[in-house]
């Protein structure tokens, strides 16, 4: 499908793209879009149907809360699918942790609807698992080392020395497409003094 789509937007003269080669996105990448993906469909169901998930929970009345919740999920998504996915996987930590709090005061002895709640529990210590796992592997990929930068001042683009390439290219011939070049610089020279020449 991919491949479809790329060939269709070429040009009539480029090669078509027949297969590529193998994913540079590696398996804490892979998580961190499956987990971005995740959080912009649950940020949209709790959008457009905050009232079945606070009936369900018996949570009636948090509907605006549920729709703030789910405003951030579709945060949490946007950025974890950009190149700043540790900082969304991170973000949806927290915000697991902010569900977790919100379903335990649903947990309350009163609440027909307490068995819901638990196995919503479940299943969110669940995703914050996953979602630690994600950050902890995007991290270590993408974070740079920490300490002292190197420090490159004993380097020289003269190996050898400045010595040693002085002179170095006195045998060097000018290969024969190179020829043509000052013949063209001395035609390019010449237009600007003919324009500059009164007619």
């Amino acid at each position: 499908m991919t491949y479809t789509i790329s060939n269709i937007a070429r040009s009539k003269g480029d090669p078509k793209v027949l297969h590529s080669g193998p994913s540079s996105l590696g398996a804490s990448d892979r998580m961190a879009r499956a987990l971005g993906w995740y959080s912009i469909g649950l940020g949209l169901t709790e959008l457009f149907a905050a009232k079945r998930i606070t009936r369900a929970l018996g949570m009636e009345g948090k509907e605006a809360l549920v729709r703030a919740y789910g405003v951030r999920e579709l945060g949490h998504g946007i950025v974890s699918l950009s190149p700043d996915k540790h900082l969304g996987l991170w973000s949806r930590v927290a915000g697991d942790g902010l569900d977790i709090a919100t379903l335990m005061t649903a947990m309350r002895h009163d609440n027909p609807k307490r068995d819901n709640v638990g196995i919503a529990l479940a299943v969110v210590l669940g995703v914050t698992l996953l979602d630690i796992i994600g950050a902890q592997g995007t991290t270590a990929r993408h974070s740079r080392p920490r300490g002292r930068p190197r420090s490159y001042r004993d380097r020289t683009g003269f190996p050898q020395g400045v010595q040693a390439a002085r002179g170095a290219a006195r045998d060097f011939k000018v290969p024969p497409d190179m020829r043509a070049a000052p013949a063209l610089a001395a035609v390019s020279n010449r237009a600007p003094q003919e324009k500059a020449r009164p007619h």
